[in-house]
């Protein structure tokens, strides 16, 4: 195994806080626990409700066809070591610097390196695998105090508690009834049942034509599926794949100025000139303070209107995934069509859709022996069935973002409550603090907050450049 969890050089032999409570053992928190051990923090408990703790639902799949869609080469856990992935792929017999590795290998990885940090630090790592449904301050006169409690009846003390809560599952598509539908309807994307009970004459419809389609779509071909399928959202678009890996042209000076909107014409202007893929890139280091700089008008503006083409811009498919896309369109396997669903009804054994195609007056009918719900997933706190969001927000210790993309926070990662008032002791980092930050849902933006926060809770001021 690749040596990493050794103490870093200039960390501090004393704990800054007693405890710190981890809520969600996939990446975000995994890395966190991880990090708190390599920094010298505190004792942390990293609280998990599936069996396994340290893949998450990105990398907890076991299939070869669902692939990184980033170059194994910017996937290190570590912002110190940017080239720890690909040591620890080599030490595997995988050398792959350039390569789209499957994700089942990043989620050993993840695994391996949680195990690591518990044999390193067994004293200050505990795992548990329950699930976190209250928090609470445990007093008033002491905000560095918080009671979890867990679904088993276990009750957590801890003096910070950190959400590491991944994506939102799903919203059901509006005029559909999970009940009414029964098996004609996955709401689970990566349910066991995507296949039971279908024949090959059969046509589904998959509701999403983002990344999560691509995966479903990659699971029924390999799962041997033979029939048809339909996807369908309201523009239509379908993630755009990767290209080269270097470019010649030195990276930007500085952040761009201006509203978000220029930053469109800017992006167009640089296309041009070294093409659409570097023109986005290159904005990488600036995205999170364009976003911070922008109004909410603006923000909404971008939301309302050009979200969709950044998304399927700026987080792209591996080329071999791209290529078994369009050849399951060009045979006619895959059909993908701009349009917004209106209407699901059980027609005896099948489920019959309408929808309204874009820019057209006319509704369309379909017939399909499944309807699968890959919408992708949702971020407004306020409309989850996530039993610990919905009891934070009721007892008023946090908020939905005034955008609906996550729980609102300051600049730290910190949750703001009613009132936008500071918790000291309550934290939340990943996706769900996308109103703030924006771009926080790829490894490279994660791993950098969750180090920016491992260090400040460990009082560490060690700054890198020394390999462990």
């Amino acid at each position: 195994m690749l040596s990493t969890i050794s103490k870093i050089p200039g960390t501090p032999d004393h704990m800054v806080a007693k405890k710190i409570a981890i809520i969600g053992g996939g990446f975000s928190g995994a890395l966190m626990a991880i990090n708190l051990v390599r920094n010298g923090g505190p004792k942390a408990i990293l609280i998990e409700r599936k069996p396994v703790a340290g893949r998450g639902l990105a990398y907890s799949t076991s299939h070869e066809a669902h692939l990184l869609n980033v170059r194994a080469s910017n996937m290190s856990a570590f912002p110190d070591q940017p080239d720890h992935f690909v040591a620890w792929l080599s030490s595997q017999g995988t050398p792959a610097s350039d390569a789209f590795v499957p994700r089942a290998l990043y989620g050993q990885y993840l695994s391996d390196l949680l195990a690591e940090a518990k044999q390193a630090a067994p004293e200050r790592l505990e795992i548990c695998h329950d699930e976190a449904i209250d928090i609470a301050l445990a007093s008033n006169k002491d905000p560095h105090e918080v009671t979890i409690q867990l679904k088993s009846g276990t009750r957590v003390n801890a003096n910070t508690a950190i959400l590491a809560l991944g994506n939102l599952p799903p919203l059901t598509p509006e005029g559909l009834d999970p009940a009414e539908l029964g098996h004609h309807y996955i709401a689970d994307p990566w349910s066991a049942d995507l296949t039971q009970r279908l024949g090959d004459d059969d046509d589904l419809l998959v509701i999403g034509t983002g990344l999560t389609m691509v995966d479903v779509v990659l699971l029924l071909d390999e799962y041997g599926f033979k029939g048809r399928i339909t996807a369908i959202s309201r523009r239509g678009l379908v993630p755009r794949v990767h290209g080269a890996s270097t470019t010649d042209l030195p990276p930007l000076a500085e952040r761009p100025k201006g509203e978000i909107t220029a930053m469109l014409r800017m992006v167009r202007a640089r296309s041009d000139l070294i093409g659409w893929r570097a023109a986005i890139d290159e904005l990488r280091p600036f995205t999170q303070a364009i976003w911070q700089a922008a109004s909410e008008t603006q923000k909404l503006r971008f939301l309302r209107h050009l979200r969709p083409w950044w998304d399927v811009h700026r987080h792209r498919l591996a080329p071999v995934v791209a290529e078994r896309i369009e050849a399951l369109r060009g045979a006619g396997r895959l059909r993908v069509i701009a349009g917004r669903t209106q209407s699901f009804r059980l027609q005896q054994d099948h489920v019959e859709v309408s929808w309204l195609p874009r820019g057209s007056g006319e509704t369309k009918h379909g017939t399909f022996a499944r309807v699968i719900n890959c919408t992708g997933p949702q971020s407004d706190p306020t409309r989850t069935h996530d039993q610990l969001v919905l009891s934070l927000v009721a007892n008023g210790l946090a908020q939905a973002d005034a955008l609906g993309l996550g729980l609102a926070v300051d600049s730290q990662g910190h949750l703001l409550s009613k009132g936008d008032k500071k918790n000291t002791a309550l934290l939340s980092l990943g996706p769900m603090t996308r109103g703030t930050f924006w771009e926080i849902t790829a490894v490279p933006d994660i791993r950098k907050q969750v180090w920016d926060i491992a260090r400040r809770l460990s009082n560490a001021h060690w700054v890198g450049g020394e390999g462990l």
